[in-house]
């Protein structure tokens, strides 16, 4: 599994107040103790907006968690190029652009976006409701790699956000907690329109979420995807991020075994030592 959508709350480091808001601590002791039933082996921690630009905490994170794992940070619009390839060394992958709690210059953003992207490859990952989607297109159209949060939060948005996946946009399947839409529907169009568009995220530890995520959640997308749970679990994240693909054996975990031969098989009996061999062969009685 790799969890494409984690917050990491770390006191030691500051945070902002957003609409008076500020979120209890979430370490990553904290998120292994509530991931550690499930087989996770990497994912993308994403700096939320009460982190502002702040990359101490997100390299500090990358660095305790090890190999697998990813950054998606905000960046200061006046960022340098030196900047963002000291962070891409760090293992951030993608900016995000939270364009739902905090008022944004878009143009600024664009431009910022398309040199991140010419420097180091990243993507743009966006916090927004899909009814803005429509009224963005002009500058969204331009940014070369996007991802859209959360299912794009609203079913008002969903057509837009299908025409942008058609187009090779991605979608995290996180934050079933914060939407207003009918999930499995939501999941099961996106999916069908791009199998390789979902990317599987937990969102812990979902601050200000009507709840947070469930074991359930992960029930619901085996439900909708059936064969292609890898892809949305993993594999998706995993080359969107650039990470290297796993290696999975295609052999049948229960394969069919060939009956085993006995010591002594059955072998033909000649016809002249068949019983009554020897007797006129008498043909069947007719019933009427």
């Amino acid at each position: 599994m790799f969890d494409a959508h984690v917050h990491i709350i770390d006191p030691r480091f500051p945070l902002i107040e957003n609409e008076g808001y500020l979120p209890a601590p979430y370490t990553i002791a904290d998120y292994r103790k509530r991931m550690e039933h499930f087989d996770v082996r990497g994912g993308a921690v994403v700096s939320a907006s009460f982190q502002g630009s702040d990359q101490s905490y997100l390299k500090a994170a990358l660095a305790e968690l090890g190999d697998g794992w990813v950054g998606v940070t905000r960046l200061d619009l006046d960022a340098t190029d030196d900047e963002i390839i000291e962070l891409d060394r760090a293992g951030v992958r993608a900016l995000r652009f939270n364009l739902k709690r905090a008022a944004a210059d878009i143009t600024e953003m664009t431009l910022q976006a398309l040199r991140a992207h010419e420097l180091a490859g990243w993507h743009v990952e966006l916090y927004i409701d899909g009814q803005m989607l429509a009224s963005l297109q002009p500058v969204i159209s331009k940014l070369p790699a996007l991802s859209i949060d959360h299912l794009g939060m609203s079913q008002e948005g969903l057509p837009y956000l299908l025409d942008l996946v058609d187009r090779g946009a991605r979608v995290k399947a996180t934050g079933f907690g914060r939407v207003d839409m009918d999930v499995a529907e939501t999941l099961r169009r996106i999916h069908t329109v791009n199998p390789g568009a979902l990317m599987f995220g937990t969102d812990l530890p979902g601050t200000r979420a009507g709840r947070p995520f469930e074991d359930a959640d992960v029930d619901l997308i085996c439900q909708v995807v059936g064969a292609d749970l890898h892809a949305v679990l993993e594999d998706n994240a995993r080359e969107a991020y650039r990470l290297p693909a796993l290696e999975r054996s295609a052999t049948d975990p229960m394969p069919t075994m060939p009956i085993r031969r006995t010591d002594n098989p059955t072998v033909p009996i000649p016809r002249n030592q068949l019983p009554g061999a020897g007797e006129h062969t008498r043909p069947l009685p007719v019933i009427e």
